[in-house]
């Protein structure tokens, strides 16, 4: 480690010399991107205080779209703005031919009233499902951003040694829209950028992503190959019976009796009709309402859940059997069950060719790699991942004497260790580099 230190700080001090000079080419790119990511470390935390100080809900983005589009327009790339909504997108020619590197980040922040008493901390409120909430960057999404500006700066400054383009994604609504309808699928954010065409014009060859994380010391990276994190659907299930009063129950038909039934049948939805050697999976109910008064037996429970899987085949299969489930139990009580499944996410595969192909990158970028036990939570760089090879990882953004007392990510104390950022910077930024050799090498 101390080598190294020796070796970036000769590489920083190069680095000061103009853009394109012989010393600076003398050095490799792998080198030269190591080098900026230190020089812009600090650039890079001031972005991030600025954008967690001011966030902004899923394709409400416009202030954080307008800081990136104008930084990208700054370094001389073709810049594209309200891609989807507020999705900008930008594309660096490199000075030679050769593939198309992708990278993303999500600009979007969630309706959580922050708690961290940061002297950058959120003041803001923004309007969410109708009513206006407090937001807060509670997931890391201001470390997304700003690593990929400053990553976006290091290989503009190498763009004639580039062999190969990158494209710039930096993506609204990860999370989700504020002004969300379900409709039984869920358009926004990479779903929507894919389908306008985004990994296109010029083609993208590979995509790289990343998520900071609470659960991982501050520096260390986090990977797997193959199914990583969970695909996902809302689940929405209506009951409806017949109301009547509480003492003559066999007037009517009862549906909370009904779905108390389709609760604990959906149990075994998981534990005996599902494959779970394929891929594990869950269902869990999280809300169940009915009712008015307590002698009164309603006409209707209203019930919604998650349903999480590692295989969008299993999704599929686990989605028909809650619905026959649902409905089967409920006429056995004489009541009816309307269910209604909302995709969300698919699961989130890494290409395992190419994460392995990327791990001595990894290596050399953070302090420590491991690979990662799968991950219930789930993400839309899925749907890049579907089209084209990808790799998503994990960065740690806690002090090593917080950790496992830390906020988790989605909490109003959540934390980033600003210190995270250099990593971040460095796997992008070597990411790319190293792809591209790697292609310009084997041809």
């Amino acid at each position: 480690m101390y080598r190294l230190r020796s070796r970036l700080a000769l590489f920083i001090s190069l680095s000061l010399l103009p853009a394109f000079s012989a010393s600076a080419e003398a050095l490799s790119l792998n080198d030269r991107a190591l080098a900026a990511a230190e020089q812009l470390s600090d650039k890079a935390i001031a972005w991030r205080h600025d954008i967690h100080q001011h966030p902004e809900l899923g394709n409400q983005e416009t202030r954080t779209a307008a800081l990136v589009a104008a930084h990208l327009s700054s370094l001389g790339m073709e810049v594209e703005t309200n891609v989807g909504t507020t999705g900008v997108v930008a594309w660096l020619k490199g000075g030679k031919p050769g593939p198309v590197v992708a990278l993303r980040a999500d600009m979007d922040a969630l309706p959580v009233k922050e708690a961290t008493a940061l002297p950058y901390a959120s003041n803001t409120r923004q309007m969410y499902l109708g009513n206006e909430q407090d937001v807060m960057h509670a997931c890391g999404h201001d470390a997304h951003v700003a690593i990929l500006m400053a990553t976006a700066e290091a290989l503009a400054g190498m763009r004639e040694s580039l062999p190969g383009s990158v494209k710039f994604i930096f993506q609204p609504a990860e999370e989700g829209p504020s002004d969300y309808v379900y409709d039984g699928e869920r358009y926004f954010g990479a779903r929507q950028l894919v389908a306008e065409g985004v990994l296109h014009d010029p083609a993208v060859d590979v995509i790289f992503g990343l998520h900071v994380t609470a659960a991982l010391p501050t520096g260390m990276i986090a990977y797997r190959s193959g199914p990583t994190m969970a695909s996902s659907g809302d689940l929405h299930i209506r009951v409806r019976g017949k109301q009547t009063h509480g003492a003559q129950p066999w007037d009517g038909v009862d549906p909370v009796l009904a779905s108390a039934q389709i609760v604990t049948a959906l149990q075994g939805v998981v534990s005996r009709q599902t494959d779970i050697m394929q891929a594990p999976a869950v269902v869990s109910i999280g809300t169940i309402n009915g009712g008015t008064r307590h002698n009164i037996i309603p006409d209707e429970v209203t019930m919604s859940g998650t349903v999480r899987t590692f295989n969008d085949a299993v999704q599929a299969q686990v989605n028909e059997r809650i619905k026959n489930t649902a409905e089967h139990v409920a006429a056995a009580s004489g009541a009816t069950a309307e269910v209604n499944i909302v995709q969300n996410y698919a699961t989130t595969v890494n290409d395992p060719e190419l994460t392995a192909q990327m791990l001595p990158t990894l290596r050399r970028a953070a302090w420590n790699i491991a690979e990662t036990p799968l991950v219930t939570g789930s993400e839309d760089f899925s749907y890049y991942a579907k089209e084209v090879p990808g790799m998503f990882f994990f960065l740690g953004v806690t002090p090593t004497d917080n950790l496992g007392k830390a906020a988790p990510n989605h909490s109003p104390g959540f934390l980033v260790d600003d210190q995270a950022l250099v990593t971040g910077i460095k796997a992008m930024t070597t990411l790319t580099t190293d792809y591209l050799e790697h292609v310009a090498q084997s041809q």
